[in-house]
């Protein structure tokens, strides 16, 4: 048994009917060059015959009894195929806005919690004979680094029997006396971890106020607790809509090599930009800084399938900054800042609290605020930068062409801005609730402005490399 710790435990929790804990990948599969079809059939069989290399497909949620603990994980569930691999065909002319349009479909409904916890769709129909795979897993199982591991397994996947093995038989699931057992062993090593806990807590929070006394003032960065009202703050609705956008990333290391930034800086500062661009249309105003949080890995190690080893970094966007280059300096100064408060209070404080969260009252907690937080005390949205695979990977012999990936929305915010890079892609993957912008492609749009605007600032051109490794881009329908 493993059992889920305090930040999957918190990603479960937080699940609501309105507030879907689970991420998106989508990647699109070049199948012109495959030795013969390349039909869902074989991708069936392929998957099947490799489940062993993907080990979190056959992860299952059981309770303790009473809730008296965090679940735990049954490592060897059975499998439906036909319910996780589903087929689909796009609607002409099956190009990206209709490969998104799906996306956000398929975003839109909760995971099975009494079955593994992903489903994945083989999309064919595009326009060029390529052919798309969306999954959908739930954060509870896998982080951006996990997932990261998850996608370089599953790009060792060849056309050969070299790594074929029928799936392990399902395990038998635990009693309620072990599970109760191990679960009353685990409360007595919390409780007497707690005062340590405490006194960490206690050292942290001396370090960040003597931190801010040290900086003294800066009113163009937002303060804690103090993120601006903005349109996309509201109480959520259930649906999604999802949107993707590519740049080259020849581009994007031309740009911040000349600011002097590193790439995840430009990426939040080419943010602040979009954002800026989204208020004035929206909240006809944008005269406060916004707060991004970033999650932080805390275990990159190359070989984590599963799990959340995470922190968060709470970053001032100065949206209300016109000049393109005064906003890139003062992004950087408040990622460096969060930085610093992030290692002062202890990268691991926060997910040693969680550990303590109560399983028998924290869902009914995050149900209600779901359906009443209107913004949240902390942040106005989540930001990701996930550096992904630098050569490009193949399923079966086909080759992964280009690949997307986004999390999860948190309640009292509508929007989460993913980028991954890929190859020689930057890849912005975009996802809202389907009642906050007219579509969802305004994002992604302002992110290619707000990028050429810093780029034209920093004295390069303003036209961009074109990548012919990834779909025609998608304009949004005004």
């Amino acid at each position: 048994m493993k059992r889920l710790h305090g930040m999957d435990a918190l990603l479960l929790y937080t699940e609501t009917p309105n507030v879907h804990t689970h991420t998106i990948k989508t990647g699109v599969i070049d199948v012109s060059h495959f030795n013969g079809e390349f039909t869902f059939d074989l991708f069936r069989d392929l998957l099947w015959r490799r489940l062993h290399l993907l080990e979190p497909f056959r992860y299952q949620l059981v309770d303790v009894p009473w809730h008296l603990h965090h679940p735990v994980w049954l490592e060897h569930a059975p499998i439906d195929m036909d319910y996780h691999l589903r087929s689909v065909r796009l609607p002409s002319p099956g190009g990206r806005r209709e490969l998104d349009r799906l996306t956000g479909e398929i975003a839109s409904t909760p995971l099975d919690r009494d079955r593994p916890l992903w489903v994945m769709y083989v999309a064919e129909g595009m326009a060029d004979g390529s052919v798309a795979v969306v999954v959908k897993i739930h954060h509870t199982l896998a982080d951006g680094v996990a997932s990261a591991n998850l996608l370089a397994r599953a790009m060792r996947f060849t056309a050969t029997a070299e790594d074929e093995r029928e799936p392990a038989p399902p395990d038998a699931p635990p009693s309620a006396r072990a599970l109760l057992t191990v679960a009353f062993a685990d409360h007595l090593r919390r409780i007497a971890g707690l005062p340590r806990l405490l006194a960490q807590t206690g050292e942290g929070v001396w370090r960040l106020r003597r931190a801010a006394r040290r900086r003294g003032p800066h009113p163009q960065l937002a303060g804690r607790f103090s993120p601006a009202p903005t349109f996309f703050n509201h109480t959520l609705s259930p649906g999604r809509e999802f949107a993707s956008a590519t740049l080259a990333l020849v581009d994007v290391k031309q740009t911040a090599k000349q600011l002097g930034i590193k790439i995840n800086d430009l990426v939040l500062a080419t943010a602040a930009g979009a954002l800026r661009e989204l208020m004035l249309r929206y909240d006809g105003r944008a005269d406060r800084p916004v707060i991004a949080s970033v999650p932080a890995s805390l275990d990159t190690a190359p070989d984590r399938l599963s799990g959340n080893e995470l922190g968060a970094l709470n970053v001032s966007l100065p949206v209300q900054v016109d000049d393109p280059l005064e906003r890139v300096r003062l992004t950087s100064l408040g990622a460096q800042f969060a930085k610093e408060d992030f290692t002062l209070l202890g990268p691991r404080l926060l997910a040693s609290w969680l550990e303590y969260l109560p399983p028998t009252f924290a869902p009914r907690l995050f149900r209600w605020l779901s359906a009443r937080k209107s913004q949240s005390p902390l942040q106005n949205l989540t930001i990701s930068n996930v550096p992904g695979p630098r050569e490009r990977g193949h399923v079966g012999g086909a080759m992964l062409r280009e690949f997307y990936s986004v999390g999860p929305l948190i309640a009292g915010s509508a929007m989460n801005i993913t980028v991954w890079s890929y190859v020689d892609q930057l890849n912005i993957s975009v996802l809202t609730d389907d009642v906050t912008l007219r579509d969802a492609h305004e994002v992604t749009d302002a992110m290619i402005h707000a990028f050429t605007e810093i780029r034209v600032a920093a004295g390069l051109p303003a036209a961009l490399t074109r990548v012919d490794t990834a779909m025609a881009a998608a304009e949004a329908i005004r």
